[in-house]
């Protein structure tokens, strides 16, 4: 581990130190998956504690460069609690700090430009039932009507209402959001969600008529996904998902 990894891990509890491991993760795995935007997509992990910081990406730097302890700690009004020779990406401030300020029972916001995500976010009818990968996202989802770039805090309100209580929420024009208890979580639903969204858009290619999965099989979806994914969590897959990153993209625990 290099010094000053070492030297913030010192200064942090252990458990904010797992939680900049996981958030690392998660970005090096969406640069691996091809999610990736540049720079320009984010996502955030509340600090565990009473104080309401949460940790997010050093705007500037790719995705596969990230490391736990480059990771920024800021405050609910933006503020940076850590230091960091790097800004943070004002539209992620914008997203993140309304949702994680809404909902306590969300620990990671996920968002990303992904070219099948933002390229079903622009279809009138949105996410279609034609997948089973569908029906776990349709199970909890949500849609949110295009702003302009997410700079204006008038529009947190609109975001948080449109999100509610649901795990998936659809940025028409924008892109994909997902939240969840963990990181792990947040990851799992993003793959299914992006994996969904690329199923139509290459089922939508091939110019042949669709067939839609029927209404009642959606209704007993949420219990099956439950019963496959253990309880739709990622810690079935995180274990894996980390060797993996072990492999293919190790340093992010620095």
């Amino acid at each position: 581990m290099s010094a000053t990894a070492t030297d913030i891990r010192l200064k942090v509890s252990a458990a904010e130190w797992e939680a900049r491991v996981n958030l690392a993760a998660a970005y090096r795995l969406i640069a691996l998956y091809g999610w990736d935007d540049l720079v320009f997509t984010h996502v955030s992990a509340r600090v565990p504690g009473p104080e309401h910081h949460f940790l997010i990406n050093p705007y500037g730097m790719m995705f596969d460069e990230i490391t736990a302890s480059s990771l920024i700690k800021i405050d609910l009004h933006g503020n940076k609690v850590s230091d960091s020779p790097y800004d943070i990406n004002p539209a992620g401030f914008t997203i993140h700090s309304c949702i994680h300020a809404a909902r306590a029972d969300v620990n990671c916001v996920l968002h990303i430009h992904s070219l099948n995500g933002v390229a079903v976010s622009a279809q009138v009818r949105g996410l279609l039932p034609i997948s089973q990968q569908s029906l776990f996202v349709l199970a909890s989802l949500g849609y949110h009507d295009y702003e302009g770039v997410a700079l204006n805090t008038d529009e947190q309100p609109r975001l948080v209402r449109d999100l509610g209580g649901k795990t998936n929420l659809m940025l028409k024009n924008h892109g994909l959001l997902t939240v969840g208890a963990s990181t792990a979580d947040a990851f799992l639903s993003m793959y299914l969600f992006e994996s969904a969204c690329t199923i139509q858009v290459r089922a939508l290619a091939g110019g042949g008529e669709l067939t839609q999965i029927a209404a009642p099989l959606l209704q007993g979806i949420r219990a099956a996904a439950a019963q496959v994914t253990r309880g739709l969590g990622g810690a079935l897959v995180w274990p894996g998902l980390l060797r993996k990153l072990d492999r293919r993209s190790p340093g992010y625990r620095e």
